[in-house]
């Protein structure tokens, strides 16, 4: 691993960071005085939900990173274009997109809403093209581009979808994008990647949605994921690119084998994510 590898002066865009994994790879990016841009919705607190566009903001800045928060719904053509022209005006440019905001709903057909999977598909599928579109341009011109979007390896066992095909299919559309745009923009050097936890993360999704504490006990915390995302955007975009990375493998890959201090509980058992064999 190169000394010298660093965020320090890149401007990173990322979706939906007002807390929890987006919040974390930010505040990682933030330690080397890199500059965030926020895009999420989350102006006031939820009492559920912790964390707003300006607290994180503020974390931002007291971790060493310049920030700019942006109220954005990702599902709306002109707030996003909005956002990419306000990142590039404060800070120049545009060299990562990370596309992490995401809604989740693990429910069958007769039991999914068509509000929720419409929602599903404009935030997880359209909102992570739409972002990565608006961004294009300056990342073609950025010196070491990269977009990283937090989605799972495309498995296609039936146990990933039995029960909760329509999330399935809006997560898989954000890998699918990894697949067909690492091919078209392979020869102007963007790099595309996927990561996914490898085990459960302690996140309000987790907390509230999926398990409650006894789900969270046996998660890591968001770090892992940040460090590992923090690995990929420092390497060379030519030489990594479409890959559907594992927090694990990549930290693995940079020799770090020991993950205990990020287990919740050290010592729990660990709960395997969703879409993992």
């Amino acid at each position: 691993m190169s000394a010298d590898r660093s965020l320090r002066g890149k401007t990173m865009l990322i979706t939906g960071a007002s807390r929890g994994i987006g919040k974390a790879i930010a505040l990682r990016a933030a330690e080397d005085g890199a500059n965030v841009a926020i895009l999420a919705k989350t102006t006031t607190e939820h009492p559920k939900l912790p964390g707003t566009i300006h607290s994180a903001a503020a974390e931002i800045e007291q971790a060493g990173g310049r920030a700019l928060a942006c109220k954005c719904d990702i599902r709306d053509d002109e707030q996003v274009q909005a956002a990419v022209e306000a990142t590039v005006q404060a800070f120049g440019g545009i060299d990562i997109v990370v596309n992490n905001a995401s809604a989740i709903s693990l429910t069958g057909l007769l039991e999914t809403p068509m509000k929720m999977y419409d929602r599903m598909f404009d935030i997880n599928a359209r909102g992570s093209f739409l972002v990565t579109q608006c961004a294009m341009p300056h990342l073609l011109k950025a010196a070491n581009p990269h977009v990283l979007n937090l989605s799972p390896p495309l498995t296609m066992h039936p146990r990933w979808f039995a029960g909760h095909a329509a999330y399935t299919l809006a997560k898989y559309a954000m890998s699918a994008w990894v697949l067909g745009m690492t091919e078209e923009f392979r020869a102007q050097g963007v790099a595309f990647n996927a990561l996914w936890p490898r085990t459960a993360i302690d996140t309000a999704a987790v907390r509230n949605l999926l398990g409650g504490e006894k789900l969270a006990n046996a998660s890591r915390k968001p770090g892992i994921v940040a460090d590992a995302a923090w690995f990929i955007l420092t390497r060379d975009s030519r030489g990594c690119t479409g890959n559907f990375y594992t927090d694990e493998q990549v930290l693995a890959e940079e020799g770090q084998t020991d993950l205990d201090h990020y287990a919740v509980r050290p010592g729990t058992p660990l709960f395997t994510d969703f879409f993992l064999d």
